[in-house]
């Protein structure tokens, strides 16, 4: 639980993509069960659901239009790669990832994975 961490899942903003609001719908839940998700956290939120909308975009289009056109690598791979890091990157942020979890703040210790971190 983070200080000021919002009690109500805030609606997908309409400028985000249908899939970038899918993404909002999947983790927003849980982002608000455990109390972490503040008001200044929203723009790194609607950031990494606009990335990964775009990931799955640049993914279908290479997947419709082949890996290559016109013998050169599809230009989507720019976007997939670009992309993927900013997902990665807010994910991290936003405490989506196991071993992101135990660094956000006054994480009830129920919600910590101590084992997260371990190499095993």
């Amino acid at each position: 639980m983070i200080a000021g961490g919002m009690a109500k899942a805030p609606r997908p903003p309409a400028w985000l993509p249908e899939e970038a609001r899918a993404e909002w719908r999947r983790v927003v839940p849980g982002l608000v069960s455990r109390r972490v998700l503040t008001a200044d956290m929203v723009s790194i939120l609607e950031t990494y659901c606009l990335h990964v909308g775009l990931v799955k975009r640049a993914w279908a289009a290479i997947a419709a239009e082949g890996e290559y056109v016109e013998g050169k690598r599809h230009a989507a791979f720019t976007t997939l790669t670009q992309s993927t890091a900013e997902v990665r990157r807010g994910a991290a942020e936003l405490g989506l990832t196991p071993t992101s979890r135990p660094k956000l703040p006054n994480l009830p210790e129920e919600e910590v994975d101590a084992f997260a971190e371990l190499d095993i």
